[in-house]
């Protein structure tokens, strides 16, 4: 019988069914227990994260004025760790042709309805242009799993390709990477392509319902889905993030899996998750989420940002356009910190947006449709400072580097000043005239902010250069 053991290789012990049951447990036990939830709350107020029983407890909390306390530590930890940055991406979908049966994606084998698009290279270069006319300089790579269609080589290529691309001003400056569990091999040659963070979610941790929703194609092998974190930091990748796909199973077990997965890897590797994502099911081709009875409300979806903010204080947690503009406000403000934008979850969707409305290749359906500039003059109007920074990945800040920083805070002090030339590249290639406006007088009142009187002037200097004509500045 296997045990619970977070250091453990094998996913049978370090997401083990019985412990996360016996938390849960635990947790509806003592969710009127206010002097357990004080002493919670105080620990967490340290920032150094809390275990994935503690922050059980706190999900399943029962007092209105402990939420309030959640929620404004939730509020307070971010500003400390990530300020007032949103980092800015944008999706890029190669090819949705797939070989798995995943009832809960349109791409799954047996669809029938769904057309079937992959891009050839010189359409990789038609999307990326359009990306960069948008002012986008990070992108997440996504393509259905399929040994002929988009094997690694194919990948591979599609980052060459990518990074090869200058247009205009434009420049895709790091490409992340969600892709099916592959090997340790692959790994490497991700890592050697120059990627910055690997991706993959898995879905959801509760093995039967994986198991139920995943019923044929290589990623119905539960154990080597889970396992993909450990062969990619095998393999030298420094940062890998997770998500769960909330709606397929209790929430409450897949927040417990997610949470006993970032300490698996710290209690592994030394380092965890670099992202959290948290994506909820959304409707598509073929798919009907009324087929999810799961499926969490926006009161308990910005319950469970709030939790993992506290829980994983270092950690970026992204959202995606799956959810609405009301949303999204609503979870940046106690937890997330990097947006899509613009975004088309269609093959072929950025170069071609004519199409869109009658070749429907798309993974889910877009709720938030606004354009990148209509989202940045959102986040300006908000306070937020849009941030398309990807220093770290260049200046070697990854994995344990980036880690230390983060959890002490020390990270805003390179991020801060990137995160404000960034913006002025994109106010000065990019914004419309009222986007513009916006954010010349937020990098104004940030730039005031800056406290290293050094810094601050160099960045001051940096600025003008960018006004001049120069780009790619960091620190």
């Amino acid at each position: 019988m296997e045990r619970y053991s977070a250091d453990s290789s094998l996913a049978t012990e370090f997401i083990h069914d019985g412990e996360i049951r016996d938390t849960l447990e635990f947790a509806a036990a003592h969710k009127e227990d206010k002097v357990l939830m004080d002493e919670i709350l105080s620990k967490a107020a340290l920032g150094k994260g809390l275990t994935h029983r503690e922050a059980a407890v706190l999900l399943e909390c029962g007092s209105a004025e402990h939420w309030e306390r959640i929620f404004s530590l939730a509020r307070e930890l971010k500003q400390k760790i990530y300020g007032k940055r949103i980092v800015m991406f944008a999706p890029l979908y190669l090819s949705n042709h797939c070989v798995n049966g995943c009832t809960y994606c349109p791409y799954h084998a047996q669809n029938r309805t769904i057309p079937r698009r992959k891009l050839s290279m010189e359409g990789i270069r038609r999307e990326v242009m359009a990306l960069q006319d948008m002012g986008h300089k990070r992108l997440a790579l996504e393509t259905g799993e399929h040994p002929v269609q988009s094997p690694i080589g194919y990948v591979l290529d599609a980052i060459d390709t990518i990074y090869s691309i200058h247009h205009r001003n434009g420049a895709i400056r790091r490409v992340n990477v969600n892709i099916a569990a592959t090997t340790v091999e692959n790994y490497t040659l991700l890592r050697e392509a120059g990627i910055g963070t690997y991706i993959l979610f898995e879905e959801t941790y509760h093995r039967e319902t994986y198991e139920r929703l995943h019923p044929s194609g290589p990623k119905s092998d539960w154990a080597y889905h889970t396992e993909a974190m450990d062969r990619a930091m095998e393999g030298g990748i420094d940062d890998v993030g997770i998500g769960a796909l909330f709606g397929l199973t209790d929430y409450r077990y897949d927040l417990v899996g997610l949470l006993m997965h970032a300490e698996h890897l710290e209690a592994r590797f030394g380092v965890g998750p670099h992202t959290i994502s948290v994506p909820r099911i959304r409707p598509a081709d073929d798919i009907d989420t009324n087929d999810f009875p799961d499926a969490v409300t926006d009161e308990v979806f910005q319950k469970i940002v709030a939790v993992l903010r506290i829980a994983v204080p270092y950690t970026g947690m992204i959202i995606s356009t799956r959810e609405s503009a009301q949303c999204r406000k609503m979870v940046l403000d106690v937890g997330v910190s990097q947006l899509s934008g613009g975004s088309r979850t269609t093959v072929g969707g950025y170069a071609d947006t004519a199409s869109d409305g009658h070749e429907n290749s798309a993974q889910f359906d877009i709720s938030d449709t606004r354009s990148l500039d209509e989202i940045n003059r959102w986040l300006l109007e908000l306070g937020y400072i849009p941030s398309f920074c990807t220093a770290c990945y260049r200046m070697g800040r990854t994995g344990d580097r980036f880690m230390s920083l983060a959890s002490s805070g020390k990270i805003g002090d390179c991020c801060g000043p990137n995160a404000l030339m960034t913006l002025q590249e994109y106010l000065q290639d990019y914004a419309s005239e009222k986007t513009r406006e916006l954010g010349i007088e937020a990098i104004a009142r940030e730039l005031r902010e800056i406290p290293s009187q050094a810094v601050r002037e160099m960045t001051q200097a940096r600025l003008e250069d960018i006004i001049k004509g120069e780009r790619d500045f960091r620190f």
